[in-house]
């Protein structure tokens, strides 16, 4: 039977708030963006819910980092919540603290519950390239903020190979390897799957851009679709720099139900799974995909008890870059044509650094009411494809279940993973091509290539590519050509980096 009512967690109320400055106007800090999205979520819900919050969850925030974020809004709100927490960095923990607020309120700990996030780097980089001081709440100069190299192998790090954008073609060009497809037909798929997002975001009204785009838009370099990694164009890769917040609340089904929240603005949680990858990329077995994400959508088709993830009315799947909603749809053993976003995608809604999954459940939640039967499924990703959490939302409660505490799938990502090969720093002959990228510069010009092989031993390694090599760099981005496999010659470059080239 279903737990009482009073221990049943819902969402309630969700809101979102998007500022853009014109000339005359005055732009909004990160904090003003949460209370606003706040405010939305409690007019949202119709009730008045936000002083009776008493525990707060805000996603870690970049563009003006605060010192105690928390308090900060709990003084604005005039509210003393026993709980507040400000998270570490994730795009995988918006996902991650509503499922533990909700699971708080399956124990008793909590009766009211927010979560909320909000960026204004778009102003926050427009002041500095000015020169103009922001009047904003006092920020933290000390912020300890996590970048791409705090968590990048050494090896990765003397290669060029540090920030997401450089990282991740690493992992879209493994898999498609792994599918035996070659760069043509992987662009093809990312097209479709983003022309799709930004028609999704054209009729979102907290997007940051509402322009929609033909698939041949998305993957066509030029002037304003410059290449920046191989295979990746200006158009696919998150956009950070967007004014967005976002806020949820929870409460139990008995407080909404007493508050006179009506039915058909309660969405429930069915459940959750989550695990993570070894932070050191280059200690995975191998980079076509994920055991952890694997795991993760695996127990989210269970919970949900479906077989495949065409049975989800609706779809949030984390898109900072098109490999992961390509490997997440295969994992959910989709084929390709589902829309794979409500909210519409990184790249084009906008990708407010770890807060973009809020704005998913907010659209998430706002899809649900809608349907008479609806389940749906949100899956957030951090770092360099390591962190993965997932949850199943659902326009009605399920009987006989409920929210489990324990949500950890780590022990089965980790019985999927194989042996990790031993990694060399010195080695000179064979090697073929494990995956690759090829960085690009701001004109266009391709700088250098960075490339993981094997030897034939099955010893990895990790090399560049000489921006002088243009054989080389041709044939990595030949889009009739499948490169994984491919046979090189590897020597020292230099006293910290190997070099590859085509035999």
């Amino acid at each position: 039977m279903i737990h009482s009512e009073e221990r049943i967690p819902v969402l309630v109320g969700v809101g979102e708030s998007v500022d853009r400055p014109t000339d005359t106007s005055q732009p909004r800090e990160p904090l003003a963006l949460m209370l606003d999205a706040l405010h939305k979520a409690e007019s949202d819900c119709g009730a008045a819910l936000l002083r009776q919050v008493d525990a707060i969850d805000v996603v870690c925030e970049y563009s003006w980092p605060y010192t105690d974020a928390p308090s900060l809004l709990a003084h604005r709100l005039k509210i003393l919540p026993g709980y507040k927490s400000y998270g570490e960095a994730g795009g995988e923990s918006p996902v991650r603290f509503i499922h533990q607020a909700a699971l708080r309120i399956k124990r008793g700990e909590s009766r009211v519950a927010a979560v909320v996030g909000a960026e204004a780097a778009y102003t926050a980089a427009r002041a500095a390239k000015s020169g103009v001081c922001l009047d904003w709440t006092e920020r933290d100069s000390k912020a300890g903020l996590l970048m791409g190299k705090d968590f990048s192998p050494k090896n990765a790090l003397d290669h060029g190979v540090a920030m997401p954008v450089s990282v991740y073609p690493l992992f879209e060009n493994a898999a498609l390897g792994h599918w035996g497809m070659s760069q043509r037909e992987g662009l093809a798929e990312t097209g479709r799957i983003w022309s799709e997002f930004s028609r999704v975001a054209s009729a979102n009204p907290a997007a940051w851009s509402r322009r929609e785009m033909t698939p041949e838009e998305v993957v066509s370099p030029g002037p304003e679709n410059r290449l920046i990694a191989w295979p990746y164009t200006k158009s696919v890769v998150a956009n950070p720099l967007v004014n967005q917040g976002a806020a949820v609340l929870l409460t139990s089904l008995a407080l909404a139900r007493s508050f006179g929240i009506p039915d058909d603005k309660i969405v429930y949680l069915w459940g959750g799974a989550a695990a993570n990858e070894p932070r050191d990329f280059l200690q995975r077995d191998q980079f076509a995909e994920s055991h952890a994400q694997h795991a993760v959508l695996e127990a989210s088709l269970r919970i949900a008890g479906f077989d495949r993830g065409e049975q989800f009315s609706d779809l949030e799947l984390y898109s900072c870059f098109p490999c992961v909603p390509k490997t997440a749809r295969r994992a959910l053993k989709m084929e390709e044509g589902r829309p794979l976003s409500v909210t519409g995608g990184m790249s084009l809604f906008g990708g407010p650094l770890n807060n973009y999954m809020l704005h998913g459940a907010a659209s998430m939640v706002r899809k649900l009411r809608g349907r008479a039967d609806g389940v749906g499924l949100l899956y957030g990703q951090g770092e360099f494809v390591t962190k993965h959490h997932a949850l199943v939302l659902a326009s009605t409660a399920r009987e006989a279940a409920e929210l489990e505490d324990g949500y950890s799938v780590q022990q089965q990502a980790d019985i999927y993973s194989g042996s990790v090969p031993r990694l060399l720093v010195d080695y000179a002959g064979a090697a073929a091509l494990e995956t690759y990228t090829v960085i690009f510069d701001r004109a266009g010009k391709a700088e250098f290539g960075v490339v993981i092989a094997r030897t034939p031993a099955g010893e990895r390694l990790m090399a560049r590519v000489r921006g002088e090599d243009g054989r080389t760099l041709q044939f990595l981005t030949d889009l009739d050509v499948k490169p994984v496999g491919r046979r090189g010659k590897v020597q020292r470059l230099d006293e910290k980096r190997l070099q590859w080239s085509l035999c």
